[in-house]
């Protein structure tokens, strides 16, 4: 960044203010999405008396309760999750009523972060030492980093390690989102992608994933924003599958 802006400078100061915000929104989206809570582990399931909305509940044979409806079992956590949208690998746990904010979250900062840095390093390593970079080794340690570690190690080979890490972490962020967003704007999850039966419109479903106080939430993870439901009884809009 030195290299960029005047140390002290207004735009490095202003830079560094806003990494630490995306670095911070990052960490703690990831483990707030780890570590809330959204199974039916430490709820009392009561089914409702209304035969209309007791016959969209279900038995789950795994954990022998009755389980709400868009409540599905993961055979990884082994356990019924609220509105369970799928198992995230890179998380380790599942994404569903209760912690998809901090996922929605990580995945926007996460792809605006790794945006921004591959753009810097891009001015860093193909401009400003194009000298240095613009040579036929430079693909052997983008498309060998291993052999460029160990053979001819140094921190040149390393920026531009970081550089494809960048890269990459912008790549799959962005795609997700790009998946995930017409899910989000429907109202639906995963397993029911393609179904309107529970589509609120674009505000009141994005309410549904960011609470009532949405227009905070993007500051911090530490933002309360109470759901505007309890993710066990819902009730369809729409009759469509």
């Amino acid at each position: 960044m030195p290299e960029l802006h005047d140390v002290g400078g207004f735009w490095y100061t202003l830079v560094w203010l806003l990494a630490l915000f995306v670095l911070f929104n990052i960490t703690s989206n990831l483990l707030a999405c780890m570590l809330v809570d959204t199974t039916i582990k430490m709820h009392i399931l009561k089914p409702p008396l209304e035969p209309e909305l007791l016959r969209q509940w279900h038995m789950c044979d795994s954990c022998q309760a009755l389980v709400p409806p868009r409540t599905w079992h993961c055979d990884i956590c082994d356990v019924c999750v609220f509105k369970r949208d799928h198992h995230c690998r890179f998380t380790g746990c599942c994404v569903g009523h209760h912690n998809y904010r901090y996922f929605f979250y990580f995945l926007v900062y996460m792809c605006l972060g790794a945006l921004y840095v591959t753009i810097n390093a891009s001015i860093y390593l193909w401009y400003l030492h194009a000298d240095y970079y613009w040579r036929p080794y430079t693909l052997i340690t983008i498309f060998v980093p291993a052999l460029s570690f160990t053979v001819f190690a140094s921190w040149e080979n390393f920026y531009v390690f970081v550089y494809e890490l960048n890269i990459l972490a912008f790549g799959i962020s962005a795609l997700m989102l790009v998946y995930h967003f017409p899910i989000f704007k429907r109202g639906a999850v995963m397993k029911q992608r393609l179904s309107s039966k529970y589509d609120l419109g674009l505000r009141a479903n994005a309410e549904m994933v960011l609470g009532k106080r949405m227009y905070l939430t993007w500051l911090s993870p530490f933002v309360r924003s109470e759901l505007p439901h309890d993710g066990i009884n819902w009730i369809p809009v729409s009759k469509s599958e």
